[in-house]
């Protein structure tokens, strides 16, 4: 099959000839959108109407893609740090300025409200700053006369051609915790975007080309599941970054190591929010609210559960309850902004309703019910009212899996210690947070607990780009972490050096050392 490349327009589309616009591929800088070929739905969640389809890549679009970022990944390699760094910060100057086209996009596919969209884009712009000054996280190090008249020195250099696979909650924040630094670091990248939301990566990939990025450096590969696998069998891909759910996580990681491929693959998630009796019961409310609704629920650091320890629960389920029925639900880019936006399907939502029947079933309170929840003027719209469940058994399926919605459940525990046990004992370990106004408290939660991200008083405790994201157990498999430091001994590969130069004239029979055929040895 020929793949014909269509010059790139605005929407970043092409216009299929029923009139549906078709989100293709980004390679070697411009559209690929081959006639005829597989393609799925894209959906405006808040309306449930179709609004374009996104073509699915098959194995000639995926040869294509490999061969386009191996290609611009020779000439990118050879870049100067000077003239590479200078496009990031060309990069980081046009996101920036328009960051506010990218939300749009974000809030039309995914449905969150704009202002979240924007949030969204700024954490990841603090990536790319972060990779601007990738040249003191890539240099290596020098070491003058290690043994006599020895000096061992080492590089870091990029790995060659490197994938992303995100999720549809982030289409933008994700793929830009790995891409800056790998780009920085001398890579090229094949970005697999979820087939939900496909629009963004390809408006990131037009800011790139904008910014002086040579072809073929950043691919974006719409797929399915035969991308994945596309990618992950590929022996030119030399590492694969993942976010989604804990089993394709694991999948993955299986998946990659045996074509001996890096993996950073980020899983699910199940966040909780133990609350002392000393804490500032209305301050936990408002940000129970905030952590456990933001997005329709749709963050991996969403809170999913609160603890409340020593009696406080009564108050405190009142507090929250009050909150909600303040909320507005709506379309995210309305002018009057709703809090929160629908959820990503129909499908989701169906799925999402689904444990709070179990929850129900089980013998929970639901004492705020979304389900069947409805916006006027939106009724095809893909929904989920603002749930609280209270007493919820642990055993659950509702308590014990990850509901990715606008779901918060409150357990309730008599001492600090039962609480802390309660979040060890589960298999995730992404986020957690305790309120209170007790220091000896926090530091032995901070201590004590299993889980890679800790909020002290904050409930969603993402780093900044300098420290580093990522969970324990189920929620994160392979070595490393996302952006920071991590990132950067992700995308690069040391070399370590050794060497002796000999000064002809103080050259003798003892500088030659003559034939030994013992281990070397320093000295």
């Amino acid at each position: 099959m020929t793949i014909a490349q269509t010059t790139a327009h605005t929407d970043f589309s092409e216009q299929a000839p029923e009139g549906v616009p078709v989100v293709g591929h980004w390679i070697d800088g411009a559209v690929v959108a081959p006639a005829g070929g597989h393609t799925a739905p894209v959906f405006n969640p808040a309306t449930g109407q179709v609004t374009a389809s996104v073509a699915l890549a098959d194995d000639d679009v995926i040869a294509a893609a490999l061969a386009s970022a191996a290609a611009g990944q020779r000439v990118w390699g050879g870049y100067s740090i000077a003239k590479r760094q200078a496009v990031l910060f060309a990069f980081r100057e046009l996101l920036s300025a328009r960051r506010g086209e990218l939300a749009a996009i974000i809030s039309a596919e995914h449905g969150k409200v704009l202002s979240d969209a924007a949030g969204e884009i700024a954490r990841g712009l603090e990536v790319v700053e972060l990779a601007c000054g990738f040249p003191a996280l890539v240099q290596g190090g020098y070491s003058e006369n290690a043994s006599t008249g020895i000096d061992v020195y080492t590089l870091k250099q990029p790995l060659g051609v490197t994938a992303i696979i995100s999720p549809f909650n982030f289409p933008a924040m994700v793929p830009l915790w790995f891409f800056p630094v790998a780009i920085a670091a001398g890579n090229s990248v094949i970005l697999k975007p979820s087939e939900k939301d496909p629009s963004a990566a390809l408006w990131m990939a037009r800011l790139w080309q904008e910014a002086g990025l040579p072809d073929g450096v950043f691919t974006v590969l719409q797929g399915d599941k035969q991308a994945v696998d596309g990618l992950l069998e590929s022996p030119v891909v030399q590492s694969v970054s993942f976010v989604g759910s804990t089993p394709i996580a694991q999948n993955i990681y299986e998946a990659a190591a045996k074509t001996s491929k890096r993996v950073q693959a980020l899983g699910g998630a199940k966040n909780h929010m133990m609350v002392l009796p000393d804490a500032d019961l209305d301050l936990v409310a408002d940000q129970a609210v905030n952590a456990g609704y933001g997005a329709a629920g749709e963050r991996c650091m969403a809170v999913s559960v609160v603890i409340a320890v020593g009696g406080v629960a009564d108050t405190l389920q009142a507090k929250i309850a009050d909150r909600i029925g303040r909320l507005r639900v709506g379309n995210g880019r309305d002018v009057a902004e709703p809090d929160l936006g629908p959820l990503i399907s129909a499908a989701h939502r169906d799925k999402v309703a689904s444990y709070v029947d179990i929850a129900e079933a089980d013998g929970a309170d639901i004492v705020v019910d979304g389900r069947g929840f409805t916006v006027d003027g939106h009724e095809d719209g893909f929904f989920f009212g603002p749930t609280l469940i209270d007493n919820i058994p642990t055993t659950s399926r509702a308590y014990t899996e990850e509901i990715f919605g606008p779901v918060l459940s409150i357990v309730r525990v008599d001492t600090f210690d039962e609480g802390v046990d309660l979040i060890n004992s589960g298999v995730f370990g992404n986020g957690t947070a305790i309120f209170t106004n007790d220091g000896g408290a926090a530091r032995r939660f901070q201590s004590e607990i299993q889980v890679g991200m800790i909020g002290i008083n904050v409930p969603i405790p993402v780093p900044v780009a300098y420290h580093s994201f990522g969970g324990w157990k189920n929620s994160l498999f392979g070595d490393a972490k996302a952006y920071g430091r991590h990132g950067f001994d992700f995308f690069t590969r040391e070399k370590a050096i050794t060497t002796r130069w000999i000064d002809p004239a103080t050259r003798d029979d003892n500088t030659h050392g003559g034939i030994n055929l013992g281990f070397p040895q320093n000295n």
